[in-house]
């Protein structure tokens, strides 16, 4: 019988050993995404050289060479515009910005009165942050005073009127408390009245299918403008005489109404990638037609969708700013409002007031897009192992 020598043999197994640096952290990551190829590199020369040409322009504008406080426009002015600065400075005038932000805020609410929008939004930050923890439990809830307790209430704390508070009428209203109660409105009213409008384009009845069809094609056919307009100008001579409500009551209406056309067109969109055989499955478990959208199909929809659902969103907030052609100041209307101000006309007033108002934009839109992703992330479980 032949013998074999088992020396060599190993009795266990090797031990793992880390990836080589070249194909782990910073390095990896690096000539991955950097210098993976020759194009990659170039245009990475070429963004660092950009950057290294703009970056310091902007740093030394917005914060080296920023004025930051001060009374009225001779902060922000040279000696040879009546100023304290040095001839050839340019910086930011931060302290427009700074003597300004109340009304940036507020609009012209009474100062003596704005504790009342300041309780709204701590209201509103206190039911929202539970909202976006999916752990958080009592869901539906947090919904009913969300999105029905809090406009009510929100109301009556804005207006006045009720238990003593002083009236405040709406045209006094502006700002960023302008601009996020119509985006806050649209986006609670737009989901719900475009699902509704994507199921009533999708249904077998003729009448309905037919309204749907009518009112999303008509309003997604005309500008926001045009809806606003009509809204604030045209609207009170169709009413009967004496009757009327207020300007930004219509403006409300009219800017839900339309994103809600287009959020029917989103959700129809995540209704016809379904499968048909969901459909099938549903009515193989005997469910009526409620309950096949409600518990199979909507829920499917609106997680395929959910970019295109905060892309409306995202649109809708940008879009507040229209309301300035009706004669309602939203954060950039209050703004602009303020350049005309003979004690901050300087020549960098402009550029800092709309670069303020571009950044508290951008930070809202960019934390609903981040949200986003995250959402996307937590609910993609197609493809999980």
């Amino acid at each position: 019988m032949q013998e074999h020598d088992l020396s060599w043999v190993r009795t266990e197994m090797v031990l793992a050993e880390p990836a080589p640096l070249g194909e782990r952290g910073a390095i990896a990551w690096v000539r991955k995404n950097l210098v993976g190829s020759v194009g990659d590199t170039i245009l990475t020369i070429l963004g660092i050289a950009i950057v290294a040409w703009i970056l310091p322009q902007v740093i030394n504008w917005a914060f080296i060479n920023a004025q930051w406080t001060g009374p009225d426009r001779t902060v922000c002015t040279t000696a040879a515009q009546g100023g304290i600065q040095p001839e050839g400075w340019t910086g930011a005038c931060w302290a427009f910005v700074n003597a300004k932000f109340g009304q940036f805020i507020f609009g012209t609410y009474p100062i003596e009165e704005r504790w009342r929008p300041i309780l709204v939004a701590i209201l509103f930050a206190a039911l929202l942050v539970p909202m976006l923890i999916p752990k958080v439990p009592r869901k539906g809830l947090n919904a009913i005073l969300l999105f029905l307790a809090l406009p009510v209430v929100s109301f009556f704390l804005l207006s006045g009127g009720v238990f003593g508070l002083p009236v405040v009428e709406t045209p006094r209203w502006g700002g960023l408390l302008v601009t996020l109660s119509l985006s806050f409105v649209g986006i609670a009213v737009s989901l719900p009245l475009g699902t509704v409008l994507a199921l009533g384009r999708r249904s077998k009845m003729p009448i309905v299918k037919l309204l749907c069809v009518i009112f999303i094609e008509f309003v997604r056919g005309i500008p926001l403008i045009t809806v606003l307009f009509f809204a604030s100008v045209m609207l009170p001579l169709f009413l009967p005489a004496g009757v009327t409500f207020d300007k930004f009551l219509r403006a409300l209406i009219g800017v839900s109404l339309f994103a809600a056309a287009y959020m029917a067109e989103v959700v129809r969109g995540g209704l016809q990638a379904i499968p048909k055989g969901q459909y099938e499955g549903a009515d193989s478990l005997g469910l009526g037609y409620w309950q096949k959208m409600g518990l199979i199909v909507l829920p499917q929809a609106l997680k395929l969708v959910i970019p295109a659902i905060v892309n409306t969103f995202i649109g809708m907030f940008k879009d507040t700013s229209l309301v300035l052609i009706i004669s309602i100041f939203d954060l950039l209307g209050v703004v602009k409002q303020n350049l005309s101000d003979a004690n901050w006309a300087t020549p960098q007033t402009a550029r800092s007031g709309l670069v303020f108002a571009a950044f508290v934009f951008w930070l809202f839109c960019f934390g609903m897009s981040r949200y986003s992703m995250y959402t996307e992330r937590r609910l993609d479980t197609g493809y999980k192992r």
